[in-house]
């Protein structure tokens, strides 16, 4: 048998990988939980140091710091363990980027427990949990404003940037599915000009409320509870934030939402929209792509949608012309629609 049919020999290798997939998931909130990443960077490196820092058995310690290591999240020299870049930027709970929270609502049941038959979502064309995610006052969403705030910080400063609110302009703006609030939030601290309307069911307001005043923005902070379906937004915006909703809705949902939003605008007001937004193939970037599946198992209708859907939602609900923004290193991209 030559090299080249041995390069290309079919494997089970990765299947058996893929079905043992979820010991991933689990060793990274494991580590999370643990705080194992803040206690490596802090030079408890060897399974001692790190069983005692954490509370945890050395053999434990030993099993998942080895298998950390193997995916990627830690190194190993000797018998002594390193935290790998990204782990140290974003789990390592010194770090200002740190994301580890995200593991709260990523990981929680009322999310995962929606993939537990995911065959039946499929035959169904979506949720089994009758409205999914997309339930009145879904408690989800609380756990949602809690714990994915760090995650969104940067998306925020770039939407920020892209539509320069640094230029001090007098702003209304409406966030829309507000959730944290850290979207309307950092404009309100990069334009102090700029006052915020929240949009979002009531229990959810009550974190993005603490968060603003935490922020120190809170006399430019209003919310408006309810479902962004049903309340009236008001007029006269000048920005209007849409940032990762439309992916829970089908397009006609998504175009009766837009039109509101629409009305809501100022001529020549601008709706910002963040989004997984797969390319054309619907298979690149993977990131984006695979978000799909998220929005079939969790919802009755979701999808992501690309570019060009997105556009013609926006063309069909009257605005004039939108632009697509990529963000790296964020898998998102930004939509600036322009009535």
């Amino acid at each position: 048998m030559t090299s080249a049919t041995q390069a290309v020999q079919p494997s089970p290798e990765r299947i058996f990988n893929t079905l043992n997939a979820y010991q991933e998931t689990a060793a990274l909130k494991a580590a999370i939980e643990l705080d194992v990443f803040t206690a490596i960077g802090e030079r408890d490196e060897t399974t001692m140091a790190i069983a005692r820092r954490c509370g945890a058995s050395e053999r434990g310690v030993r099993i998942l710091c080895d298998y950390l290591v193997v995916i990627g999240y830690l190194t190993k020299e000797g018998q002594r363990y390193r935290v790998a870049p990204d782990a140290a930027m974003f789990l390592d709970k010194r770090s200002p980027a740190c994301i580890a929270s995200a593991i709260q609502f990523l990981g929680s049941p009322m999310l995962t427990d929606n993939f537990k038959d995911l065959a039946a979502a499929v035959r169904k064309g979506g949720t089994t949990a009758d409205q999914g995610t997309t339930a009145h006052e879904h408690p989800i969403w609380v756990e949602f404003a809690k714990a994915m705030a760090p995650m969104m910080r940067m998306p925020a400063e770039q939407i920020a940037g892209l539509v320069d609110a640094r230029a001090g302009n007098t702003w209304k703006v409406l966030d829309i599915a507000a959730g944290h609030g850290t979207f309307g939030i950092t404009l309100a601290k990069h334009n102090p000009k700029a006052e915020i309307v929240a949009l979002d069911w009531a229990a959810v307001l009550e974190v993005a409320k603490a968060n603003a005043q935490s922020a120190g923005v809170a006399n430019r902070y209003k919310t408006l509870a309810g479902s962004a379906f049903d309340v009236e937004f008001g007029t006269g915006y000048d920005i209007v934030l849409l940032t990762n909703i439309l992916h829970h809705f089908d397009v006609a949902t998504c175009e009766k939402l837009l039109c509101k939003v629409n009305t809501a605008l100022k001529p020549g007001g601008r709706a910002v929209t963040l989004e997984f937004v797969p390319n054309e193939d619907r298979v690149t970037p993977p990131t984006a792509a695979k978000f799909s599946l998220m929005m079939l198992g969790s919802t009755p209708l979701g999808d992501a949608y690309t570019f060009s859907e997105l556009e013609k939602m926006f063309r069909n609900s009257g605005f004039a012309s939108s632009s697509l923004h990529p963000i790296p290193p964020s898998p998102h991209q930004v939509v600036i629609s322009v009535k």
